[in-house]
């Protein structure tokens, strides 16, 4: 599916308002998942200002540009306007010579819980599915514009990291985890899938630890964030105030002097049999070497896997499996079909029902069981996948 108009403003409008730049008048910029041409706001007047009603503050401070999440009563969950507010201050940070570094935090303990996927559940209950295809198209383009910065981007991660936060986060150059840090992609528990470009950064963890963490949604800890690839660095959170000032007066070669030695890996121990049992070519053999390790950890995983929906743990598996072979492009453009299908699905409606506006906890899931999922339903779902 595409979406066929400019998702901020047209060309003539932007003309007219003074906003188009004389460079883009001759060219648009391309989204990376959707092949269309969307034209980004210049992003002038929302720089400076730091407004405490604004959820996204954007501003310039030294050689640093400043991106600071503000949506707390919704633990900095991400709408479609602070997508577009952040897309449009990469783009001015990017070609601006005065910024040498980007600077992403928050104030709060979350980073950003992911998408506003109430937003997403009345969509999908009304029937609507451009509310799916605008959010995640404008989300996904977004996760690509950090990774193709020129410059350094450093995310600030002292407390709850979740979905869209870790795309925020993970294609930057720099993501610094606290010890309040804690970073997850939960999204089989509601029948999505680890997206953002997760598909991307899951499998080129270590050894299966990726597809321990998008299937079952395992939440990691601190300095954990590093071991798992969530995070480069790791910074006791009182060392935070000292480490902003020294980002913003000498740009990214701060981070080495304040980051501190890791702790051994939480996951250690457990290595052995997360690389073994999440190596498997499907989600059957998963379960099947889970059961038969027959341990504490072993057990944990496979009630967690059984607790989510049956069929986001079939696609979320394919997904992430195809995306070891893929670029961040190559999976952000798989997500964006997948998405556009899942997030319309009763499924997901149900898995939010249940998590989120009842809040029962007690989704009933269409097949109840991982074994009843049918092979050639998860197939249809990757026909036509782009390359």
């Amino acid at each position: 599916m595409r979406i066929t108009r400019p998702l901020i403003a047209t060309t003539a409008q932007r003309e007219a308002s003074g906003l188009l730049r004389s460079s883009e008048k001759n060219s648009a910029i391309a989204s990376p998942c959707l092949g269309q041409n969307i034209l980004y706001c210049s992003g002038k007047s929302l720089l400076g200002d730091r407004r405490m009603d604004r959820e996204v503050q954007v501003w310039r401070e030294g050689r640093a540009g400043r991106i600071r999440l503000n949506r707390p009563k919704a633990f900095n969950a991400l709408n479609l306007d602070m997508v577009k507010t952040i897309r449009a201050a990469l783009e001015d940070f990017g070609a601006d010579p005065a910024v040498h570094v980007i600077l992403v935090d928050t104030l709060e303990r979350w980073f950003c819980s992911g998408g506003d996927v109430r937003m997403l559940h009345a969509g999908a209950v009304a029937g609507d599915a451009s509310i799916a295809e605008r959010f995640f198209g404008q989300e996904y383009a977004m996760n690509q514009a950090i990774a193709d910065l020129r410059k350094p981007y450093i995310a600030i991660i002292n407390g709850l990291c979740m979905g869209g936060g870790v795309g925020i986060s993970a294609h930057g150059s720099h993501r610094i985890a606290t010890e309040n840090a804690l970073l997850a992609m939960p999204e089989t528990g509601i029948a999505l899938f680890p997206d953002v470009g997760a598909s991307y950064v899951l499998p080129r963890m270590p050894g299966a630890l990726g597809m321990y963490l998008g299937l079952t949604g395992a939440r990691v800890h601190g300095a954990d964030a590093v071991h798992a690839g969530f995070a480069t660095h790791y910074v006791p959170s009182g060392r935070l105030p000292e480490l902003c000032d020294a980002i913003v007066r000498d740009g990214a070669a701060a981070v080495a002097e304040y980051a501190a030695p890791l702790p051994p890996f939480s996951l250690g121990a457990e290595r052995a049999l997360i690389d073994h049992a999440f190596s498997q070519d499907s989600v059957s053999a998963i379960v099947a070497a889970l059961e038969a390790n027959g341990g504490a950890f072993a057990k944990a995983a496979l009630a967690q896997l059984r607790t989510h929906s049956p069929s986001s743990i079939h696609w979320s598996f394919e997904i992430i499996r195809r995306g070891a072979a893929q670029d961040l492009r190559g999976c952000l453009a798989a997500e964006y079909h997948l998405v556009c299908q899942v997030a319309m699905s009763a499924e997901f409606i149900e898995g939010v029902r249940a998590l989120l506006v009842d809040k029962d906890k007690s989704p009933k899931w269409q097949p109840p069981l991982i074994e009843d999922v049918d092979p050639a339903r998860i197939a249809a779902l990757f026909a036509h996948t782009p390359d």
